[in-house]
Formats: C-alpha cells, sequence, structure tokens
C-alpha cells in the first residue's frame, strides 16, 4: 500500500495562479477548484489508492497566538478565499478523505497523516505531496518522501540534505535561525541558508551550537558576529523553531483505511454542475469502476 497526502490549499493557489478566470452561473470564481478536482481525478487514474487531503479551513492556527507578526489571511483576495470552502465540499463529494484543519494548518495534517501511516506495517511508502520545505522534517528515509508534483521532483532522506544541507530532524532549527518569509517570522538578523545549514550540518539543532564562535568546529563567514545574535536573540531562535516544529497528533486526521477512494459520493454530480464541470462524473464514475 503506497498513501498520498496532499496540501489542498496549496494546490488551490497552485491552480488559482495557473489558470484563466471562470465564473459559474452564480458569478463565483471556480477555476482553481475545478483544478485541484481534476488534478486529483489525475493522481487516481495514475495509481493513487490511499489519499488524504489538508486543508487550510481557516488561515489563522494556533501560531498566531504564540507569534503576533505570523501569518494571516489578511490581504488574501476574495476569488481565492471564497473557494476555500467549496474546494472542500469538492472533494469530499469527490469521495477524498478531507480534513479541514481549524486549530492546525494543512501542513500539520500531512504531518499527522505520515506519523500515522509510517505506523501502519502495510504502508510501504508515504508521498508527502508539497513542495513546502516544512514537510521536509517529516522526510524518513525513502519511505517518506516529498513529491513537487508540479516539477515531478521527489525528495527522499538523502535528496533533503542535498538541497537544503541539513537533515530531516534540522530542518525546525534551519528555518528558525533563518527565518520563513512565507510564515511570517523573519529567523535572526545575518542567519542566512548557507551559514544556517553549515552551522547545522554539524550540530543539528540550535541548543547545541557554542556560544563562542572560537569552539565552532566549522567555519563560517562572519562567525563571530552570528555567534553574538544568537547569543543576544537565541529565544527568538527557539520560538522560531517551535513555529516551523509541524504537529504530528492533530486530532482532524482520520484512520489510515479512511483514505482509501472508492468512488464519489450522490452529489458530486450536483457539485460538479455547480462548478460548471458537466465531465468530472462520468471520469470519477470510471475511475471508481475500474477499482
Amino acid at each position: 500500500m503506497q498513501v498520498h497526502l496532499v496540501d489542498g490549499t496549496y494546490e488551490l493557489f497552485r491552480h488559482y495562479f495557473a489558470l484563466p478566470e471562470h465564473l459559474n452561473r452564480d458569478g463565483q470564481e471556480v477555476s482553481a477548484t475545478r483544478g485541484v478536482l481534476g488534478s486529483l481525478l489525475g493522481m487516481l487514474r495514475d495509481g493513487a489508492t490511499h489519499v488524504g487531503v489538508a486543508t487550510d479551513h481557516v488561515v489563522e492556527s494556533f501560531r498566531n497566538d504564540l507569534y503576533e507578526g505570523y501569518k494571516t489571511g489578511e490581504g488574501l483576495e476574495e476569488e481565492i478565499h471564497s473557494q476555500f470552502p467549496l474546494l472542500e465540499e469538492a472533494l469530499e463529494a469527490a469521495g477524498f478523505a478531507v480534513w479541514r484543519m481549524q486549530d492546525h494548518e494543512a501542513d500539520d495534517g500531512m504531518a499527522t497523516g505520515g506519523a500515522l501511516a509510517s505506523r501502519d506495517s502495510r504502508v510501504e511508502r508515504i508521498w508527502l505531496c508539497t513542495p513546502d520545505k516544512d514537510l521536509a522534517q517529516c522526510v524518513e528515509g525513502t519511505r517518506i518522501v516529498m513529491h513537487d508534483r508540479r516539477k515531478g521532483v521527489t525528495l527522499d532522506e538523502a535528496g533533503v540534505r542535498e538541497k537544503f544541507g541539513v537533515g530531516p530532524a534540522s530542518i525546525p532549527d534551519y528555518l528558525g535561525l533563518m527565518g520563513d518569509s512565507a510564515d511570517g517570522f523573519p529567523g535572526l538578523p545575518g542567519w542566512g541558508a548557507r551559514s544556517s545549514a553549515t552551522v547545522l550540518a554539524h550540530y543539528e539543532h540550535i541548543e547545541a551550537i557554542p556560544e563562542s564562535a572560537e569552539d565552532w568546529a566549522v567555519k563560517v563567514r562572519g562567525a563571530t558576529r552570528l555567534a553574538a545574535t544568537l547569543v543576544a536573540e537565541r529565544e527568538d531562535a527557539l520560538l522560531y523553531r517551535h513555529l516551523a516544529t509541524l504537529v504530528r497528533n492533530a486530532p482532524e486526521v482520520g484512520p489510515v483505511d479512511g483514505w482509501r477512494w472508492t468512488g464519489p459520493r450522490e452529489n458530486f454530480e450536483e457539485i460538479c454542475d455547480y462548478l460548471d464541470s458537466p465531465r468530472l462524473p462520468e471520469r470519477a464514475q470510471r475511475l471508481a469502476e475500474g477499482r
């Protein structure tokens, strides 16, 4: 058995910016939802059997209570924001297991799904279908891998080390030092991708980095300044690491057996009519009959 875990919110944004506008009969923009549905049916056509889709039911999460600058839905275009609930409804009607994340984020849902599947001896491989570097912390050997569906690129544990310069366990520390503009936290001044990777490749975690650059076992440009910054702002770095650490026990995620796709629900045709996608029900039915 192989399982595919999908970041539904990322897929919605990806298709929103890639596809031309399409208004349904009520004047609602639906192109991204149509695109995601077609894409996930394509995943089934290519052999996927167990699919879990995590969505950001609301943009804010528990992390907003920890850090004021964490990302919010402010400035989000209504054309895409209005498709958040529509996508969830459409995916559920299509028969997919959908995890509507509220206190947590879609990334936490995927991390939780990966942890659940990793404990199931029937699961041979877990595909984390996202390019988001946050999920690199969940990669394990060749069994749990990241897969960028748009580029067709897969990263196993060796691939994570090659791409980021650190192993999966150090990804939260790496983001804690260098920051993550997509999530809204800055990291420490002067600490960039190269310096963070060089230091963490040796020490792995922030706590293990010596306070004095003279005690560092690696050579980094501006080491004295970087070490002083880390001493002065260590608590900030640990907070940013906490923000970057994914939750692996989110309650919204159901058991592995519930991820098996067996076909669309009765209301799928009605949803597709609203989306102005009359061919999707027949396509889904053919896939179901071939199972």
